[in-house]
């Protein structure tokens, strides 16, 4: 009895000694997975994309940040230099560029790799999101939703994949949304953009994978990054705007981008195909692929039950141009986004 109990012990104590090793292996694999390495990061000015940066700094990598307003990238350079995120300023280069252009991506590209020699790793991260009932969602707005959010990925993608696959190294991080997996009512651009980008997302991987180059699905929940201001709202924009202002902001509604950078950078290191970001994308979309219509249906539930109606302009305006309503939302309103809301740089 006693030499079972000690053979139990050993064996136990040996798994664990085992497993411990293993993760720690594992750790160090991930740590020196970015060191010296040139990652590119678009929307890298704020949000999940400086997220991403402090993160990947963290480890050794070079940075190339690209946004569409120099200001505000090189605000971004100066906090990662002055948080000490960064090694050396010679570290982190910005590109300002529109990156639904093509000949923009080519440059965003041409321009890393003349600084760093190459680019190592492509983090498609930058977009856009539209708010409003489908009646009052322009088919504009489905042209810059998919130029974001479909487009801009495709046109870094082809840039950067000829010094990738000559090399037969490099990863690309597409970031997408649980809007690419399931439908959400009221963002019907921002949704039908995300399920072209996840189609080509993992249509990449399987194509690459054998040839090098390894590609990543990021499927994010909703996230608090402080950006929903940058949302374009049409219909009744105050009801809108309001609800998609707090679940922007709540905890275990919406999940922390420095949580959300940690786990893509982690995907990234280990070769991952694709992740959710929270348990309740993850749910969410094993739901919607054993049951699609359970979740058409729920979609349905919260369209009818939760969401504002339909009937207001088809003028579309950003968040930051709407003013909140008076009285008890206006405070609740900056209880939740200000409290629980991480700021947006």
């Amino acid at each position: 009895m006693k030499r079972s109990t000690a053979a139990t012990l050993l064996g136990t104590g040996a798994g664990v000694a085992a497993f411990a090793a293993a993760m720690l292996a594992r750790s160090r694999t991930a740590r020196n997975a970015f060191h010296g390495k040139t990652v590119v990061i678009t929307g890298g000015s704020r949000g999940l994309g400086l997220a991403l940066a402090r993160e990947l700094a963290a480890k050794g990598a070079r940075l190339v940040l690209a946004a569409r307003e120099e200001e505000e990238l090189l605000e971004a350079r100066r906090r990662l230099i002055a948080e000490r995120s960064v090694q050396s300023d010679t570290d982190v280069l910005c590109v300002a560029c529109d990156l639904t252009r093509s000949e923009e991506a080519e440059r965003l590209i041409a321009e890393a790799t003349r600084h760093f020699g190459q680019v190592d790793i492509l983090i498609n991260n930058a977009g856009v999101i539209h708010v409003g009932p489908i009646e009052e969602q322009s088919t504009e707005m489905y042209r810059d939703a998919m130029a974001s959010n479909f487009f801009a990925v495709l046109y870094t993608t082809y840039a950067v994949l000829p010094q990738m696959l000559a090399r037969r190294d490099g990863s690309i991080a597409n970031i997408a949304s649980i809007g690419g997996k399931i439908p959400v009512p009221h963002l019907a651009p921002y949704v039908a953009s995300k399920f072209a980008a996840v189609g080509f997302s993992e249509t990449l991987h399987a194509e690459l994978r054998s040839k090098g180059v390894q590609v990543t699905t990021v499927n994010p929940g909703l996230m608090r990054t402080g950006s929903y201001p940058n949302a374009v709202v049409t219909s009744r924009k105050e009801e809108e705007y309001r609800w998609f202002r707090i679940s922007a902001s709540l905890p275990g509604v919406a999940h922390s981008a420095s949580g959300a950078a940690r786990a893509i950078v982690r995907a990234i290191a280990e070769g991952r195909a694709e992740i959710e970001i929270g348990i309740d994308a993850y749910l969410a979309a094993r739901l919607h692929g054993l049951l699609p219509s359970a979740t058409q249906f729920a979609g349905s539930l919260a369209e009818r039950a939760i969401l504002p109606s339909a009937g207001g302009s088809r003028r579309a305006e950003k968040g930051t141009n709407i003013k909140a309503p008076e009285g008890l939302w206006k405070s609740w309103s900056r209880i939740l986004t200000e409290r629980f809301n991480q700021p947006e740089a």
